[in-house]
C-alpha cells in the first residue's frame, strides 16, 4: 500500500511538472512574435519613415532638444532600450528571488510590453517620439520577462529533461514567429485588396504582435506556479535593489567555471546576434537583393529554426549539450565563411545561407540556456539569469562594431560578414575549455548522465 501511494504521488508530480512545462512553452510562443514581426521586419523601416516625416530641412529630429539624424533614430532608440534593460533586469531578478513570486512579476513585465506593442497602432503621422517611447518600454519589458521566464527552467525540468524542454520552448517561439509573419505578409502585400493603406497595414501588424503577446501569456500564467527555494547553506540571500548585481558578481567569482561558460556564451552569442541583425544589410547592400527576398529569407530562418532546435535537442541526449553546442559553432563558422562567396543577385544562394543559419540558430540558443541552468545554484535562478541576459545585451554592441570596422577599413561587406567568424572560433575555444561536469558540481547541482 505504501509503495502504491509513493508511485501515485510520483505520477502526480510528473503530471504536474509536464503541465507546467507545456504552459512554459507558451511564453516563447507569446513573445517571439514581437521579436520577429516588430523588431526584425516592420518597426525599423516604419519608425524611420515616421521620424523622417517629422525631420527639419536638414534631416534632423530633436528629441528632448537633442539633434538626431532621422535615419539614425531607430538605432539610437534600440541602444537606449538596451541601457534601460540593463538597469532594470537586476532589480527584477533580485525581487523575484527574494519574494519567490516570479509569476506576478512576469505578468507585469509581459503585459506592460504587450500594451506598449499594441499601442504602436497609434504610431502615425510624425509621432516618432511616441514610437521611440513605446519601443523602449516594449524592449525593456521583454528583457525583464525573459529573465523571469528563463529562471523557471531549472524548477520545472529535471536535469535530464532540460535540453529537450528548452529546445521545445525555442521551437514554439520560432513556430509562432513564422505563423504570424505569414499572416502579416499577406496583409502587408495585399493591403489594397483589404481596403487599408500600406501605413495602416504596418500599424495593424505591429499592434497584432502586442495582442498576440498578451493573449497567449495567459497560458503560462495559469499553469506556472511560484515556489520559494531557500539558498544553500553559506549562500548569500538576495538583497534589494542594485546591490544585488554586485552580490551576484561576487557570488559568481566563487564559481569561476560558471563565469567561464558565461564568457564563452557572451562571445559566440554576440556573433549570432550580429549575424541576425546584419544579414539583411549584407543581402541588400552587397548582394543587391530586394525587400521581398529578404522577408522570405527571414521566414525561412523561422521555419527551419523550429526543426533545428528540436533536432539539436535530440542530439544533446546522445552527445551532451556542450558537445552539441560545439558542433553548432563549427556549423556557424562554415556557414558564415561560405557567405563570403555568395554571388550577387542570386537569391537562391542567399536562401541556402538562410537555411544554414536557421538550422543551427534555435538549437544553439536553446542548449545554451539549458546548459546554463545546470550551473545556477538553487534559490538564485532569477538573479543568475539576469546576469545571463545582461551578458547578452550588455555586449551586443561588440559584434556590430567589428562588422562596421571591417566594412570601414575594407569597403566590402563580404569582409565584414566573414569577420564575424572570429566570434564563433573564439567562443568554441572558450567553451571547449570549460569542464562542465565540475562546473555543475561546483554549483551544488546533480550532474546529469549527459551534459
Amino acid at each position: 500500500m505504501g509503495i502504491d501511494t509513493v508511485r501515485a504521488d510520483t505520477a502526480a508530480d510528473e503530471a504536474a511538472r509536464r503541465r507546467e512545462q507545456r504552459g512554459w512553452y507558451f511564453y516563447d510562443w507569446a513573445c517571439s512574435v514581437y521579436s520577429t514581426s516588430v523588431l526584425t521586419v516592420f518597426l525599423g523601416p516604419y519608425l524611420t519613415a515616421v521620424a523622417k516625416s517629422a525631420a527639419d530641412a536638414d534631416g534632423f529630429v530633436h528629441p528632448l532638444g537633442i539633434p538626431v539624424r532621422a535615419g539614425a533614430f531607430f538605432a539610437y532608440t534600440v541602444s537606449l532600450s538596451v541601457i534601460v534593460s540593463i538597469l532594470v533586469m537586476p532589480l527584477a531578478g533580485a525581487a523575484a528571488d527574494r519574494s519567490g513570486r516570479k509569476k506576478p512579476l512576469l505578468a507585469v513585465a509581459a503585459y506592460l510590453g504587450a500594451a506598449a506593442t499594441a499601442g504602436m497602432f497609434f504610431l502615425d503621422g510624425d509621432r516618432y517620439l511616441l514610437g521611440g517611447a513605446l519601443l523602449v518600454v516594449a524592449n525593456a519589458s521583454l528583457a525583464v520577462s525573459m529573465v523571469l521566464y528563463n529562471s523557471y527552467l531549472p524548477q520545472i525540468a529535471t536535469p535530464e529533461e532540460r535540453d529537450a524542454v528548452s529546445s521545445r520552448g525555442w521551437a514554439f517561439g520560432y513556430a509562432s514567429g513564422a505563423l504570424v509573419l505569414v499572416a502579416n505578409l499577406v496583409l502587408y502585400s495585399g493591403h489594397d485588396s483589404f481596403g487599408v493603406s500600406e501605413s495602416t497595414a504596418v500599424r495593424i501588424c505591429l499592434a497584432s504582435a502586442g495582442v498576440w503577446w498578451g493573449a497567449f501569456t495567459l497560458v503560462p500564467l495559469r499553469r506556472l506556479r511560484d515556489r520559494r527555494t531557500a539558498p544553500a547553506p553559506g549562500e548569500v540571500a538576495a538583497v534589494p535593489g542594485w546591490r544585488q548585481l554586485a552580490v551576484t558578481l561576487r557570488d559568481m567569482r566563487r564559481r569561476p567555471l560558471t563565469l567561464s561558460f558565461l564568457l564563452a556564451y557572451l562571445v559566440y552569442n554576440d556573433g549570432i546576434q550580429t549575424v541576425i541583425s546584419q544579414a539583411s544589410v549584407y543581402g541588400s547592400e552587397e548582394l543587391g537583393l530586394g525587400q521581398s527576398t529578404l522577408i522570405v529569407a527571414v521566414l525561412l530562418v523561422q521555419v527551419l529554426a523550429v526543426a533545428g532546435a528540436l533536432a539539436m535537442g535530440r542530439l544533446a541526449r546522445t552527445y551532451g549539450a556542450r558537445n552539441t553546442i560545439l558542433g553548432s559553432l563549427i556549423a556557424w563558422t562554415v556557414t558564415i565563411g561560405a557567405g563570403y562567396f555568395l554571388p550577387s543577385g542570386a537569391p537562391v544562394w542567399f536562401f541556402v545561407l538562410a537555411a544554414g543559419i536557421g538550422l543551427v540558430l534555435g538549437g544553439t540558443q536553446a542548449l545554451s540556456r539549458s546548459l546554463f541552468s545546470h550551473l545556477v545554484p538553487a534559490g538564485k535562478e532569477a538573479e543568475y539569469y539576469s546576469a545571463y541576459e545582461m551578458s547578452d545585451r550588455g555586449m551586443s554592441w561588440l559584434g556590430p562594431l567589428v562588422f562596421g570596422l571591417a566594412y570601414q577599413l575594407t569597403g566590402s561587406y563580404r569582409a565584414a560578414i566573414v569577420s564575424l567568424v572570429v566570434f564563433f572560433a573564439v567562443g568554441f575555444v572558450l567553451l571547449a575549455r570549460v569542464p562542465v561536469r565540475q562546473a555543475v558540481r561546483d554549483a551544488g547541482n546533480p550532474v546529469p548522465a549527459r551534459i
